[in-house]
């Protein structure tokens, strides 16, 4: 939903995407000399979303008080004077010096920005609220802003991540549950849309690990599945150096299944190219070799929305697509789904591939595995090849109930009255 979106492509580089066509890849000098150009495409995005809903909610990039970066500032307190929008300043009490943190943006603020200031809000607190009794009072005394309330810590919230996976979720330290399917998932260094597995970790009966690294145990997962990928060439060459490869061919020769999503599915096959430069400065790297494909990146980014059959269970899902490049080769002979619409509008074409056996497979559909049916259905070839009984998909979580219990949390330590009058301009 940005309209300015950056793209990690290696340690001193990111791919700039404008309203959801790429431009190049920058160095961060040249996205600083580039930026006067995008403040009239932030104007614009701003003034044709207020013609189209009551509440807008513009959310900052790191801290609005990076004073060394101040006039390069494209996604805070600048947006915030543009829109002319109220700002409600959050601070994460887990990492440390919350008080120190709100107060010392404040300070270091000018003073037009601090009139953009309405509320102050404390998340992620662990322990006895009273113990902050004295802290909250000075800070409201000390700033002269409305304290909104303090949110609590909660481990397993489960709601969707924006861009990272919580640090939780990435110990290696816990414990097999060798009562629940589990389901690897490589993490590399650039992977994207992680929320394509929220449902499969809401099942009761899954385990989803996201690898950091190889695994020591040489016990091997239920599937593996390779996600999405914000630079795919960096993060195969990732996949090679870190040792995944050999885990990736240990898992094919047990002919355990695995799944390539959007990059992974790049991943998964023979051979990518990138004549022109779009997604990296190698122009060809060899892919892993488990479907015959063949990527070839472009310039022009598909982003739609898409209902799809998947061609084996006959089950409706639905996704979306976010990727440049085209994929084809003779493994495409046997696509995956079918699709059925985009953005609402009849179309017909086939998306995906897999191997002869069936056991590697991949999709550019993200979100395939919020449909609960489909969902199961992956999940039921998995208990059969444990000799476990199929489980009735109908008998599975809600995907709203972590929206709920965030909802209710909200209600419960969120003065309301106070930030209905900050979004109303009352306060």
């Amino acid at each position: 939903m940005n309209p300015i979106l950056l793209k990690p492509s290696s340690k001193m580089g990111a791919q700039v995407v404008v309203l959801g066509k790429p431009v190049r890849v920058m160095t961060p000098g040249e996205y600083h000399e580039f930026q006067p150009h995008l403040i009239g495409v932030i104007r614009e995005s701003l003034e044709k979303l207020s013609r189209q809903y009551d509440i807008l909610v513009i959310e900052g990039a790191g801290s609005p008080a990076e004073i060394n970066l101040r006039p390069f500032d494209i996604a805070n307190m600048t947006v915030a004077k543009m829109a002319a929008a109220p700002v409600v300043l959050v601070g994460d009490i887990n990492l440390g010096g919350v008080f120190a943190s709100l107060v010392g943006t404040l300070e270091l603020l000018t003073s037009e920005e601090r009139s953009f200031i309405k509320g102050l809000l404390i998340n992620k607190f662990r322990g006895d609220i009273s113990l902050l009794n004295e802290g909250l009072k000075f800070l409201e005394t000390r700033t002269g802003k409305k304290l909104l309330g303090v949110l609590p810590f909660i481990d397993d919230l489960h709601v969707a991540e924006e861009d990272s996976i919580p640090e939780w979720k990435l110990k290696s330290s816990r414990p097999a549950e060798p009562e629940k399917l589990e389901i690897q998932v490589i993490h590399y260094p650039h992977i994207s849309n992680s929320t394509d597995f929220d449902g499969l970790e809401r099942e009761p009966d899954v385990s989803v690990r996201f690898l950091t690294r190889v695994p020591d145990s040489e016990r091997l997962p239920d599937a593996l599945i390779l996600p999405g990928s914000k630079s795919t060439m960096s993060d195969l060459a990732y996949v090679r150096s870190s040792g995944f490869e050999r885990h990736i061919d240990r898992c094919y020769q047990a002919r355990i299944p695995i799944v390539g999503i959007c990059g992974g599915y790049q991943m998964l096959g023979v051979e990518l190219l990138d004549p022109t430069g779009v997604e990296s400065a190698a122009s060809r790297a060899e892919g892993l070799g488990l479907l015959q494909l063949t990527t070839c990146f472009e310039r022009e980014k598909k982003t739609v929305q898409v209902r799809a059959l998947n061609l084996e269970s006959r089950q409706e899902v639905a996704g979306y697509e976010i990727h440049m490049g085209r994929t084809n080769g003779p493994s495409a002979a046997r696509p995956v789904f079918q699709i059925l619409a985009e953005m609402g509008n009849p179309t017909e074409r086939l998306d995906g591939a897999k191997s002869e056996d069936g056991l590697v497979w991949g999709t550019y559909l993200h979100g395939v595995f919020d449909a609960p049916v489909f969902r199961r259905e992956f999940l039921n070839v998995l208990r059969k090849r444990r000799g476990w009984p199929p489980l009735d998909p109908r008998k599975t979580d809600s995907l709203s109930e972590p929206l709920d219990s965030l909802r209710a949390l909200i209600r419960k330590h969120v003065d309301l009255v106070a930030l209905d009058r900050i979004v109303n301009g009352m306060l």
